[in-house]
């Protein structure tokens, strides 16, 4: 891909922007960025890219600019109605995300793992394996570093892994990754979305480019997930917690097994770290994936032995007065709340923060089977307290830390006080790692 005196548009600079920005300033194109924020708000930006010859456009969006580009590189936090990205496409200006950027600089092997939960475990899992097996390797995407750093590096890698996002799907035209990987689809993004539809077809489109020299990783146990992957181009391979399967990966009885082409390996599950059901899941879509490219079973399956969970993904914090406490405070999501339910029994639940717009139903016949206590903080409590109050004992907290005390008052010894909000934490915190820290802090001092 030819860049050099092409007029550029990057719209959008966080971190992605900015690295789009100094890659394509690198290339000898004509560069100009675009944000809404004013230049106090972007003096750490100004500050990185002040040795790139490119030309700012702040707090507006300049219609005859997008006009005036040969390619707009759009970041994943610009909503694809914006106005003038609307125009420029009606124009015929060619619009592309930064991960189809990247992947025309790409030359090794991509991993790309999207779905509503789990991404970030299933990929950090799948780069340890990569690594563990002696191969160069790429982790980025939706986490970390943005694949752009990887072209822009100019080392040679082995091998890529990429948590990918539905925003980041949206403006996609060629990027083929050769294994791509769909862990579970549940409502999420629908303050973003025009429908539930509409996101899981951004969702799906990781599959787009894939022909049948390529691999899908795919969730059977998951209704909509298999539903939508039955009929892909690429090769499907399937993983399962509840089925046996000739072909794919799946847990039965202590072992996860693997079968592909007539080969089987397994996997003894008892001395695993990285405990509950959606971490099998997890382990099972990163297995796959590494097996396929290559990796050797005895590495890998080393890997996953040793692999500790995330920060604020069902970490355990302390046990007081015989009541465990963790914090799932990147379960942004109901499916994501879901799963965490699945791993306790006799739980006082934390949840609430900023609604995303998806229906809280789903969590019903969890809450009613396993939950004991539901303390609802945030924007979101009223609507919360509607839909599920009538399921279990409710209670209303101020803030976080008025929460964890009612729990710590009403949890009786045995039970387990779980924060998984299944919202975003805006309304009250700067970020999920915040909430994650007062929670840790508010149970630190009990």
């Amino acid at each position: 891909m030819n860049l050099r005196n092409k007029n550029i548009l990057v719209v959008g600079l966080a971190k992605t922007g900015v690295a789009c920005a100094r890659f394509l300033a690198s290339k000898g194109a004509r560069v100009t960025v675009t944000d809404k924020r004013s230049k106090a708000a972007m003096a750490g930006q100004l500050t990185e890219l002040a040795t790139c010859d490119i030309t700012w456009e702040l707090e507006q969006h300049n219609k005859a600019t997008f006009l005036a580009s040969d390619l707009i590189v759009v970041s994943p936090g610009v909503p694809m109605d914006l106005p003038q990205l609307v125009a420029a496409q009606s124009a015929g200006r060619e619009i592309i995300s930064e991960i189809e950027l990247a992947a025309r600089f790409i030359d090794a092997p991509l991993a790309a793992i999207t779905g509503t939960n789990g991404k970030t475990t299933t990929t950090t899992i799948l780069g340890t394996i990569f690594k563990h097996n002696g191969y160069h390797t790429f982790v980025g995407g939706n986490i970390g570093n943005p694949l752009i750093e990887l072209a822009e590096s100019h080392q040679v890698w082995d091998q890529v892994v990429a948590e990918i996002s539905s925003f980041q799907l949206e403006w996609i035209s060629s990027f083929r990754p050769t294994v791509a990987a769909l862990l579970n689809l549940s409502e999420d993004h629908l303050d973003r979305y025009p429908d539930y539809q509409a996101y899981i077809d951004a969702k799906l489109r990781i599959f787009e480019n894939q022909t049948e020299d390529d691999f899908a990783v795919v969730n059977m146990d998951d209704p909509l997930v298999w539903q939508y992957t039955r009929n892909l181009k690429a090769a499907i391979f399937p993983f399962s917690r509840k089925v046996e399967l000739e072909e794919g990966i799946f847990y039965k009885e202590g072992v996860i097994t693997y079968r592909h082409n007539g080969h089987e390996e397994c996997f003894p599950t008892a001395a695993i770290r990285l405990q509950g059901v959606h971490n099998l899941e997890n382990i099972m879509a990163a297995t796959a994936c590494a097996l396929l490219l290559g990796c050797r079973p005895d590495e890998t399956f080393e890997t996953i032995l040793c692999f500790e969970a995330l920060h604020h993904r069902m970490e355990f914090v302390r046990t007081v007065n015989c009541v465990s406490y963790y914090e799932d405070s990147k379960a942004t999501n109901v499916g994501s709340v879901e799963k965490a339910l699945e791993s306790f029994t006799s739980i006082t639940l934390i949840a609430g923060g900023k609604d995303k717009g998806g229906s809280y139903a789903p969590l019903v016949p969890m809450i009613s089977e396993r939950v004991q206590h539901l303390i609802l903080i945030g924007e979101a409590a009223g609507r919360m307290e509607h839909e599920l109050g009538q399921f279990t004992d409710t209670h209303r907290a101020d803030t976080l830390e008025d929460a964890v005390l009612i729990a710590a008052n009403i949890t009786t010894a045995g039970g387990t006080v779980l924060m998984s909000p299944a919202c975003s934490s805006f309304d009250m915190f700067k970020d999920y790692e915040e909430r994650a820290e007062r929670f840790i802090a508010a149970v630190k001092a009990l």
